[in-house]
C-alpha cells in the first residue's frame, strides 16, 4: 500500500509537496518529541458534565509512570468512539450530536479528545495548530489580512491535495493515543485528524464525519468512510474537484463517500415539531421574540454582536424581544460587552458557571406559560457546559444568530452574520436553499435589516418554521443517527 502522504485516492503527490510534508512532521518531532513507542494506558470514567444527559464516557490516558495499571475494559459489543479535538466549539458540538444519537440508539459513546492529552505529542501538535488558527481568526478582523491571507487559505489553501499530504504526515504523530483502544470498536472522527490518526493506528472501522460543505482535501482521511451533510458537496468530494488545480483527478471510490444529512442531537430532532409549533404560537400571540446569540472567544465579530444588542435593547425594554447571550467559556467577552453597552446592566440576568441554574432556565423557558423577558447571559468555565448550553437554549429560542459554521445545519430559524473564513459561506447558502436560515449578512446594516424583518413581520419566520418541519419529514436532520448506524454497520460487513 502506498504511503498516504505520497498517493491520495490514486493521485500521486508531487515530490515537492511530499518533501514539505516530511519536513512538517520533522519540525514537530524536533519541537515536541516522538512518542510512537509510548504505551499509554487507558482509564474510563463517566463524563462529569454531559455523562448523564448524553451517556458519554471519557477515555483518559495515563502517562508512562502509571503504565503498570491495566487498560480499562471497553464495551466492544455496544461501544463507539467519538474522536474529536477542541478547535473552536464546532467539532465538540458535532461530537455531542453523535454521542446523543448513539445513546438514543442503545450504544455507549466513548469520548476521545485528541487535544486533551497534554502528555502526548498528539495534543502538543494539535494545540500548536489550534493556536495558529485562532491567531488567524483574530487577525481576520483586519480587512487586508482577511482578503489576502485568511480567506484564500480557508478556501483554496485547505482545498489542495498537497495540504492533505502534510496533514497525513503529522497525523502519524497522533496515532499512539489509540494504541490500547480495541481495534474492533468503531470510530467516528468529527475532525479529520482523529480519523486519520485512527487509520494510522490500525483501527478497523472508521467514519470521517466531514463538517463543512465546501469540498476541501483538508477533510480527507483515506481508509475511512467519509460522510457529508449536504448533497451539493457530494460531487466535489467524489471527483476531488479543484484539489489539484485544473487537473482531472482519480475519483474517490463510491463506497468511501456517503450522504447522511445534518448531524443533529437526538434531543433536538425528537422535539423538533413541538418546538417549531411553540415558536409560531409565541409569534402569533405577540410574545417577546427570543434571539440566541452565540459568541466565540476570538472576538472577530464582537462589534457585530454589539450592534445587534444595541438595536434590540429598545425592543427588549418594550417586551417585544428577549435575548440569550452565550459567551461560551470566555467571561471577558461578556465583561467587554457590558462595559461597551452600559444599558445592558439593568435588564440583564447572569447565569454564570452554574450548570443546574442553566438547565433549570432552559427547561422553564420551554413552559408555554413562562414569558421570557430581558437579557440572559450565559458563561461556563467548563468547555462541555459552554458548548452544550447553546444546544439547551436552542429549543426555546425563536431565532439563532450565528456565523454560518456548524450551527448552520441546526433545525432552528437562523440569522447568519458575517462568516469567519470563506469556506463557511456555503453553510448559509445551503441553509437558505433548504429554507431554514437567512442569507449571509456580510455587514451590520444588512444584519439589522434582517432583525427588523423577524421582529416586524410573520412571513419569513413562519416560513422557516414550516420548512424545518417539512425538512424533518424527509430525514434532513437525521445525519447523526445515520453516521452511527454506518459506523456500527461496518462491523457487520
Amino acid at each position: 500500500m502506498e504511503e498516504k502522504s505520497k498517493v491520495i485516492f490514486g493521485n500521486p503527490v508531487g515530490k515537492k509537496a511530499y518533501k514539505s510534508a516530511v519536513k512538517s512532521k520533522r519540525k514537530y518531532v524536533r519541537k515536541f518529541g516522538d512518542d510512537s513507542n509510548a504505551d499509554y494506558r487507558i482509564s474510563i470514567r463517566e463524563n462529569p458534565y454531559i455523562g448523564a444527559s448524553l451517556g458519554v464516557k471519557d477515555v483518559l490516558l495515563s502517562d508512562a509512570k502509571e503504565n503498570a495499571k491495566e487498560n480499562a475494559k471497553f464495551d466492544t459489543e455496544k461501544g463507539i468512539i467519538v474522536g474529536n479535538i477542541r478547535m473552536g466549539f464546532g467539532h465538540y458540538r458535532i461530537s455531542m450530536a453523535m454521542a446523543s444519537a448513539a445513546k438514543s440508539m442503545g450504544y455507549t459513546p466513548y469520548w476521545m479528545d485528541l487535544n486533551g492529552y497534554p502528555q502526548t505529542t498528539c495534543t502538543k501538535v494539535i494545540s500548536a495548530q489550534n493556536e495558529l488558527y485562532s491567531l488567524g481568526s483574530r487577525l481576520s478582523k483586519n480587512p487586508l489580512f482577511n482578503k489576502l491571507v485568511w480567506e484564500p487559505m480557508n478556501y483554496e489553501g485547505f482545498r489542495a491535495l498537497s495540504y492533505n499530504a502534510s496533514d497525513q504526515k503529522n497525523a502519524e504523530l497522533m496515532a499512539p493515543v489509540y494504541r490500547n483502544v480495541p481495534k474492533e470498536i468503531p470510530v467516528i472522527g468529527t475532525h479529520v485528524w482523529p480519523a486519520q490518526a485512527a487509520i494510522h493506528a490500525g483501527m478497523k472501522y472508521v467514519v470521517n464525519a466531514i463538517p463543512d460543505n465546501w469540498p476541501m482535501a483538508l477533510h480527507l482521511s483515506e481508509g475511512s468512510v467519509h460522510t457529508i451533510q449536504c448533497r451539493n458537496s457530494y460531487m466535489g468530494y467524489r471527483i476531488l474537484n479543484g484539489m489539484n488545480k485544473d487537473k482531472v483527478n482519480q475519483p474517490m471510490p463510491a463506497d468511501s463517500l456517503v450522504y447522511t444529512g445534518h448531524y443533529i442531537d437526538h434531543e433536538l430532532v425528537s422535539n423538533l415539531e413541538a418546538d417549531c409549533l411553540a415558536r409560531m404560537k409565541r409569534k402569533a400571540d405577540q410574545k417577546p421574540m427570543r434571539f440566541l446569540l452565540t459568541i466565540g472567544g476570538a472576538g472577530a465579530q464582537k462589534e457585530i454582536f454589539a450592534a445587534i444588542i444595541r438595536h434590540l435593547i429598545p425592543y427588549i425594554k418594550k417586551k417585544q424581544a428577549a435575548l440569550y447571550v452565550n459567551v461560551g467559556d470566555y467571561r471577558n467577552v461578556w465583561d467587554s460587552l457590558i462595559s461597551e453597552i452600559p444599558e445592558m446592566k439593568g435588564i440583564s440576568k447572569e447565569h454564570f458557571n452554574d450548570w443546574d441554574d442553566t438547565q433549570a432556565f432552559a427547561a422553564s423557558a420551554l413552559d408555554p406559560s413562562n414569558e421570557v423577558i430581558g437579557i440572559h447571559g450565559f458563561w461556563h468555565e467548563n468547555i462541555f457546559e459552554a458548548v452544550y448550553c447553546t444546544n439547551l437554549l436552542m429549543r426555546s429560542c425563536d431565532v439563532l444568530v450565528t456565523k454560518p459554521s456548524e450551527l448552520a445545519f441546526y433545525p432552528v430559524p437562523k440569522l447568519f452574520i458575517k462568516r469567519v473564513g470563506k469556506h463557511e459561506m456555503w453553510g448559509a447558502i445551503h441553509s437558505a436553499e433548504v429554507g431554514d436560515g437567512t442569507l449571509e449578512c456580510r455587514d451590520i446594516p444588512h444584519t439589522i435589516q434582517m432583525l427588523d424583518l423577524f421582529l416586524k413581520e410573520d412571513l419569513i419566520f413562519d416560513d422557516m418554521c414550516k420548512n424545518i418541519m417539512t425538512n424533518n419529514s424527509i430525514g434532513l436532520y437525521d445525519g447523526a443517527y445515520k453516521v452511527v448506524e454506518l459506523a456500527m454497520g461496518l462491523k457487520q460487513k
